[in-house]
């Protein structure tokens, strides 16, 4: 099969008729060039498309990342591309052109269709899902709204994120439930192995079992089925954090097995900063008590946790454009192309002396995400990521939490192999760097 190319991206636009060519001529060259490298890419396989480097490059122009630095920290919060910035900006105009008018009676009815569009990418019922502000919001409604008493039991792990950490620690210390900590032993590509660990925990006691799908440290994937399964066999609920997994790789919340999860959208989807979803499944929701407090805490209705007061309409509304163009790319095309960066810098740098991974390069243990560490005496994962800033301008962030230690390496869809062959030079140059600073 003949692979894309900007020579076969040119014949392509040759073969377009004059009605499509006027009909896209108010597009601007970016939207258009993409428009081409779809079509011609649509009878590739993703894992063919995943290495082709012309392709990419027109999904790189539909974002304004900076030129003045190589962004590898995508994990934390990710870019919107361009459309999604559009429409982001035209509704903060329309609201400031009266705000009580067209927050209230315009924008807030898009919520519903924007409801049905999120649910049909997780794969549940709309009236199961309510649009949030970030995972901490959507998960901690969980946590602080569960109706447990004095000695009842969750399980969950010392590499969950920090702040769901701590909204657990908070009900240990005001309703004097138990926490029974997990420390795992990551990264792990033996999901047996990972499973028994949480299902060892289980007691007559245990009603929650909380489960972070992507381990946002390195990018372990856990095996949320398998511990579900097992969680639900004993009548324990499944609490699953998908901050780091919801839009990155493709599963639906029905596969997952899992009785509440949240997620932000400012990641993996590359909608605006400030957007999320959780997810409770129908039965569980009248029990369940919302963050904020609504009319009647105990409907059944999603909607009664989303009484968050005045909030930016304007950034809710925009998740439909990252929507849209989430599945221009195509779920599966995503997923491939994330994986394969991930592999590209790794593969690159698996020789040097001295080099530790912290995730897996295995579909299925390990995603977009990777971890690097060096052992060099003395050196942390701040100087290696200090280094990478000061002398290659990537940034990056360094992880040291519990057992997990290294450079945390996130690319995205805009990221190109170019950037990461910098990121190859600068891995390869770290240990001479280190051993002559240390010398002297």
């Amino acid at each position: 099969m003949i692979s894309f190319n900007r020579r076969s991206f040119l014949k392509a636009c040759q073969l377009l008729s004059a009605g499509s060519l006027l009909s896209t001529i108010s597009q601007p060259a970016w939207s258009r060039n993409l428009h081409q490298a779809l079509q011609t890419a649509s009878d590739r396989s993703p894992d063919q498309l995943a290495a082709d480097e012309d392709f990419w490059y027109f999904i790189q122009q539909s974002y304004t990342v900076s030129p003045y630095l190589i962004n590898l920290n995508n994990g934390g919060v990710a870019p919107s591309p361009k459309t999604v910035q559009d429409a982001m900006k035209r509704y903060f105009d329309q609201s400031n052109e009266a705000p009580s008018h067209f927050m209230w009676r315009i924008l807030d009815q898009g919520r519903e269709p924007l409801r049905q569009n999120l649910a049909r990418i997780a794969g549940c019922n709309a009236e199961e899902l309510a649009i949030q502000r970030n995972a901490s919001e959507a998960l901690e409604t969980v946590i602080f709204g569960l109706p447990l008493r004095t000695g009842d039991e969750v399980v969950l792990s010392k590499q969950d994120y920090p702040n769901m950490i701590n909204a657990w620690k908070q009900r240990e210390q005001r309703d004097g439930i138990k926490l029974v900590w997990l420390n795992l032993s990551l990264p792990c590509e033996d999901d047996d192995q990972l499973a028994s660990t949480y299902s060892q925990a289980f007691t007559s006691k245990t009603k929650v079992v909380h489960l972070t799908h992507v381990i946002n440290w390195n990018g372990q994937i856990v095996p949320v089925r398998k511990i579900a399964d097992a969680a639900h066999q004993k009548g324990i609920e499944v609490l699953v954090d998908g901050a780091h997994s919801f839009a990155h790789f493709p599963f639906t919340i029905r596969e997952l097995g899992a009785d509440y999860f949240g997620t932000s959208l400012h990641k993996w989807l590359s909608a605006c900063i400030g957007a999320g979803f959780l997810y409770v499944k129908k039965e569980k929701i009248k029990n369940l008590y919302p963050l904020f407090a609504a009319p009647d805490a105990k409907t059944d209705d999603i909607r009664k946790f989303e009484h968050l007061g005045t909030r930016p309409f304007f950034i809710e509304q925009a998740i439909g454009k990252a929507i849209e163009f989430y599945e221009m790319i195509g779920a599966q095309r995503k997923e491939q192309r994330l994986f394969y960066l991930k592999n590209y810098w790794m593969n690159k740098v698996k020789d040097i002396p001295g080099i530790e991974f912290g995730t897996s390069m295995k579909p299925g243990y390990g995603c977009g995400i990777g971890l690097v560490n060096f052992n060099l005496p003395g050196a942390k994962p701040a100087d290696v990521d200090q280094f990478l800033w000061n002398r290659y301008k990537i940034h990056s962030t360094n992880v040291l939490w519990e057992n997990i230690k290294g450079v945390r390496i996130t690319p995205n869809v805009y990221t190109t192999t170019k950037q990461l062959d910098v990121l190859v030079e600068a891995i390869h140059a770290f240990p001479d760097y280190w051993t002559k600073l240390n010398k002297k």
